[in-house]
């Protein structure tokens, strides 16, 4: 035989191995796919995703998990090709390993929107690590019973796979596989429900999704503004129309007082006569009691996007306004009337510096901040999770704490209120008793819309909407009892829709209340007319200004118009809104809804419906795509408000470009918290410098990280620089009251400094804040020996033995002062 036959035979036998190894390899797609579906029926039968096509629901489902495997198989096939030239066991246990991460991948997401009931996808590039991990622990205890089903469903996938290439033979399993694509292939063809979001496979969606945003990002970073100097988003002042006064009495030598409530959770379906109300019923009469915006929305679809929207107007940015790298100038409802005379402040229960909250109020100039860090052990945290975490104080507290500090506060005031309690895990004192004031409302309110069935499902959230609304209730009653309250006037928003209830269409995520009220209302009114947050900041500052004596704006640089006060039905505005951090695929625009590319008619109820009009998508389309344009050009390009007539903002101490850049060098991906070892490894070898240039770094990101300030403030105490040191630390105790060790360097610095006096008043602070830190006890102790007040001394010693009976080293201490 030549040399020709040769090749051919040697050719026909390669072939012929691999046509072995696919079939083989087809072996793989069964299982796959059968762990995919148990892990669909796992979320159809214990999600609370409103699934009420059952059987077909199911079948989409499957339909597109199995065109899931298909496509993970094809991209997978060359591995596999490659492990064949290993021993059948090795390429076996490589891909069933490689298999199981994909199913555990698919549980992940699932899970994930079983929890929220949104699909996982783009979003998860807008949050670090431990913004990820504080609302994964948020949800519920991390133990191992919350990991064990991600052993669970790769054992069901491997355990499958055994089965079925030991039950089948090639040739059955091939057609198996051949009679599922027909099948699926059939059912894809015909029905376009397959593609629906609710209908995709998890793993494909957040593939997708994130594929989408990256070509997106690409085309809008193409964009080429190099001939671009203008400021498109300014316009005269004037243009926004002061559509508040006719509800008013005005007294125009007295400035109103603002309060504005940002509710957690709070969606429009749970307030009224919409689907899920019975559970706020203060709320409900404050309805008729206020100027009321029933067609409201919110312009992001979680927290992260409702302080820069509601206090400031501002684009939404890349991935949400506070995740830009560098903030653009711009001026806010703070700002403006900070520099009017009024004194700002900003309320919460969590961490400030959770979505970089804290970065835009400091740029604003809030004169007040209180986060989690300024509560002390007068108040009481919502209690821990099996995994130990915690988001914050409860609504109640956050209200008693507003409440306390108010009258140290001069006038007039704008104070802005974030809840925190209706959110996962739900939590919050006494909650016993609210789960049976849900009992009560089952059994005595026959006018609910909601089955008992459908609450007892949610009952955890029908308490925790219970308790925000009594708490709300409680703060305005104690408001009303203040000498001020009737020059105040009151704003009352939800963040975003409460999520983990079933969302009944793509626009109620969104849909929000707006409440107006105050004693200073003439008559109040109920709007059908379409607005949203970024209505709020333009037409209450043109109230303000157009009746009160404050400094006029030229030119404001406003993403809407404000608020429409027509009563009837109508959208005057185009309003795009950002789902999570990433693309924006929601867009109202006139009475229509795009959403994911597709159609919806907005009904005057704000409930929806899918059309097709060819004609209104194009338009649609067309200026959801000009304001993304806009969107990237005024905040990349610094392009919102001219930073010649900023008079408002509040610098931030820039790192130069250079330094900026060796320590970008330097930390690479690492986490704050592992710079912050850096930094401090860099103290104690004494190379200053550097670990306050680290810290620095760390503080542009998270001004209120205590050990940074205070180890910042230490380098300056070791290398005798005293007054930067004490500048230091009184902004750690300043900005976070309660944290114990700023006390102990303070003292310590006064020790070195001979400034012994300045301790005495620092320990008096410490005390009225009932911290109770032994080292600090003893320190003041060793002052009060230095300025010769002996009985002191020993009455703190005596204080601190008291408590520490065994300890040698107080005695001795002791010992050595009689």
């Amino acid at each position: 035989m030549g040399s020709d036959g040769e090749d051919w035979i040697k050719k026909r036998r390669f072939m012929k191995q691999i046509v072995e190894h696919l079939k083989k390899y087809l072996y793989f797609i069964l299982p796959l796919f059968i762990a995919f579906g148990i892990l669909t029926c796992f979320e159809v039968l214990f999600s609370n995703a409103n699934n009420t096509s059952g059987i077909i629901s199911i079948l989409y489902k499957l339909s597109n998990d199995f065109w899931t495997v298909a496509v993970i198989l094809c991209l997978l096939s060359p591995i596999y090709l490659l492990l064949c030239l290993f021993s059948e066991k090795i390429r076996t246990v490589v891909l069933l390993l490689l298999l199981s991460l994909f199913v555990v991948g698919q549980f992940a997401l699932v899970k994930y929107f079983m929890t929220t009931l949104i699909n996982l996808g783009a979003d998860i590039l807008g949050y670090s690590f431990d913004d990820i991990f504080l609302t994964v622990s948020a949800s519920e205890g991390i133990s191992f019973v919350y990991f064990l089903p991600f052993l669970i469903f790769p054992i069901i996938f491997i355990a499958s796979f055994l089965l079925v290439k030991k039950y089948l033979a090639s040739k059955t399993n091939s057609y198996i596989a051949v009679a599922l694509v027909v099948v699926f292939g059939a059912i894809s063809l015909v029905s376009q429900q397959t593609k629906e979001q609710e209908n995709q496979n998890k793993l494909y969606f957040f593939v997708s999704d994130i594929v989408k945003l990256k070509i997106e990002k690409k085309q809008l970073g193409a964009l080429n503004f190099s001939d671009r100097k203008d400021y498109p988003l300014l316009k005269p002042s004037e243009e926004i129309a002061d559509v508040l006064s006719p509800f008013f009495h005005i007294n125009t030598s007295k400035k109103p007082n603002i309060v504005i409530l940002m509710v957690e959770g709070l969606g429009t379906e749970f307030v009224g006569d919409h689907s899920y109300a019975g559970f706020t019923p203060y709320l409900d009469s404050m309805i008729s009691k206020s100027l009321f915006w029933e067609n409201f929305v919110s312009n992001t679809g979680r927290t992260f996007g409702i302080a820069p929207s509601l206090l400031a107007s501002l684009p939404l940015g890349e991935k949400g306004f506070l995740e830009e790298e560098k903030t653009a100038s711009h001026i806010s409802l703070l700002s403006v009337l900070k520099n009017n005379g009024y004194t700002t402040s900003y309320y919460s229960g969590d961490a400030a510096s959770f979505d970089k909250k804290i970065n835009f109020l400091e740029y604003n100039g809030v004169d007040y901040l209180v986060d989690q860090d300024s509560y002390g052990a007068d108040y009481q945290k919502t209690a821990s999770n099996e995994g130990g975490f915690s988001w914050g104080y409860p609504d109640a507290e956050i209200y008693r704490k507003m409440l306390n500090t108010l009258g140290a506060k001069k006038e007039p005031r704008l104070d802005v209120l974030m809840t925190l309690s209706n959110h996962e895990p739900f939590a919050f004192p006494n909650k016993e008793n609210y789960l049976s004031k849900v009992d009560s409302i089952l059994s005595n309110n026959s006018n609910l819309k909601i089955s008992s069935e459908a609450v007892l499902e949610n009952k955890d959230i029908y308490a925790t909407l219970l308790y925000t609304d009594t708490s709300l209730k409680n703060f305005m009653k104690a408001y009303e009892k203040r000498p001020d309250f009737q020059n105040t006037i009151f704003l009352i928003t939800g963040d975003h829709r409460l999520i983990p209830i079933n969302q009944k269409d793509k626009l109620c995520r969104f849909h929000v209340p707006l409440y107006i009220y105050s004693p200073m209302l003439k008559k109040t009114a109920k709007f059908k007319s379409v607005s949203s947050h970024w209505d709020v900041t333009p037409s209450l500052l043109s109230f303000l200004m157009n009746n009160y004596n404050l400094n006029k704006i030229e030119a404001v640089p406003w993403m809407s118009t404000g608020l429409d006060t027509v009563r009837a039905f109508r959208n005057t505005h185009q309003i795009p809104m950002m789902r999570y951090k990433g693309s924006i695929n929601d867009f109202l625009y006139k009475d229509y809804l795009l959403s994911d590319g597709a159609l919806y008619q907005v009904k005057e109820n704000f409930g929806i419906y899918k059309i097709k009009n060819d004609s209104i998508v194009k338009e649609a389309k067309a200026a959801l795509t000009k304001f993304k344009i806009l969107n990237r050009y005024v905040t990349q390009e610094d392009r919102i408000f001219p930073e010649s007539l900023n008079i408002y903002r509040v610098l931030k101490e820039e790192i130069p470009k250079e330094k900026l850049a060796i320590i970008k060098k330097e930390v690479g991906n690492m986490t704050y918290d592992a710079i912050f070892f850096v930094a401090r490894d860099s103290a104690f070898a004494k190379r200053y410098e550097k670990a306050r240039l680290l810290c620095d770094y760390i503080l542009n990101e998270f001004p209120n990280y205590a050990d940074v300030r205070t180890l910042k403030g230490r380098t300056y105490a070791w290398e005798g620089l005293y007054d930067e040191a004490e500048e230091s630390f009184l902004t750690v105790i300043k900005r976070t009251p309660f944290y114990e060790d700023s006390y102990g360097a303070l003292v310590d610095l006064y020790w070195w400094s001979n400034q012994d006096e300045k301790s005495i008043p620092l320990f008096q602070t410490a005390i009225q804040r009932k911290l109770k830190n032994p080292e600090l006890v003893v320190k003041m102790a060793k002052v009060y020996q230095r300025l010769k007040k002996v009985d002191k001394s020993i009455s703190l010693l005596d204080s601190i033995i008291q408590i520490y009976p065994d300890s040698t080293a107080y005695k001795t201490l002791k010992n050595t002062l009689k």
